[in-house]
């Protein structure tokens, strides 16, 4: 059983290393690409709609019960407040990270400067009105 295991692990390693590597496949960075697309453009926001319903249907649950009732309904509005602050919060600081600590190689991220390439002739017009 434990042999098999390791023959599928390593036939698995085999046909998936050029993915890794972008050796073999031209198309693999498109596809990486198209995998952060969906999971930024459409699960994260699902995630907070999903959360966002979550919260509404305890705020139904609590106006439309009566006794013991409302306070399952007041559980489920505080879950669903905990459920967006941790969304929220995990958001902004996966922002931060990809920001801050990795230079944000976004559209809108600065140049980094370099000495002796190209890297800041976009504003050597900026830099030499600034200096006095």
């Amino acid at each position: 059983m434990l042999n098999k295991i390791y023959k599928i692990i390593l036939s698995s390693v085999f046909v998936l290393f050029p993915v890794f590597s972008f050796a073999q496949l031209k198309e693999t960075g498109k596809l990486f690409w198209e995998a952060k697309y969906i999971v930024t453009d459409m699960l994260v926001p699902l995630a907070f709609i999903l959360a966002l319903l979550f919260f509404f249907w305890g705020i139904a649950k609590y106006i439309r019960s009566a006794g013991s009732e409302k306070d399952e309904g007041k559980k489920v509005m505080v879950w669903g407040i905990v459920a967006l602050f941790v969304m929220a919060s995990v958001w902004g600081l996966v922002a931060f990270l990809q920001g801050e600590l990795l230079g944000g190689s976004g559209p809108n991220s600065i140049p980094i400067p370099t000495i002796g390439g190209d890297g800041g002739a976009d504003n050597t017009e900026a830099w030499n009105a600034a200096s006095p």
